[in-house]
């Protein structure tokens, strides 16, 4: 079921989130909230991950669209999106650089902020299955964005150049439709 994306300032979005135990990964509580993850992402046209705090669910958790896996081959292969459970950075390249950002819950506001070009992350499947990614541009400012989420922060805390969005936003809105 698609939910409700929060929008700052609601202070949901600012708690750190807790650890998914294990004895919640065969439950139907944690299978209903990721497919209400998978549903809220997919409906929003722009969104390309989504955090639990971003739906009021205090939980580490994060979904990646597999949007952003697919190759322009022009085959409309389907990927399915990435579930990434308790998940944790192990790895940052030292090479930072400055990325266009946006968020869900702080639309319209764009900005830049600085991210390491490529990051590893170690997480959790749907069935409770470590796995380890890596990912370089936007999935690794993916990564990063999400993290961030569960651990309280969003972009507009360290971005630079904040702007308002709102007509290119309108302009996209009226594209897909």
């Amino acid at each position: 079921m698609k939910r409700i994306i929060l929008q700052n300032p609601n202070k949901i979005l600012r708690r750190i989130s807790q650890v998914v135990r294990n004895e919640e990964f065969k439950s139907v509580d944690l299978k209903k909230i990721l497919r209400d993850m998978n549903d809220t992402l997919e409906f929003e046209y722009d969104g390309v991950a989504l955090a639990g705090p971003q739906i009021g669910i205090n939980k580490r958790i994060f979904v990646v669209s597999g949007k952003v896996f697919s190759k322009p081959d022009g085959k409309n292969t389907v990927i399915k999106n990435l579930v990434c459970i308790n998940p944790e950075i192990i790895k940052l390249s030292k090479d930072r650089k400055l990325m266009h950002e946006g968020c869900l819950s702080v639309r319209p506001i764009y900005g830049d902020i600085r991210r390491a070009s490529r990051a590893t992350i170690r997480a959790q499947d749907e069935n409770g299955e470590y796995f380890e990614i890596t990912g370089s541009g936007i999935i690794a400012e993916i990564f990063q964005h999400e993290i961030d989420h569960l651990n309280g922060i969003l972009f507009i805390d360290n971005a630079i150049n904040l702007k308002d969005d709102m007509p290119r936003t309108l302009e996209k809105q009226k594209k897909m439709k």
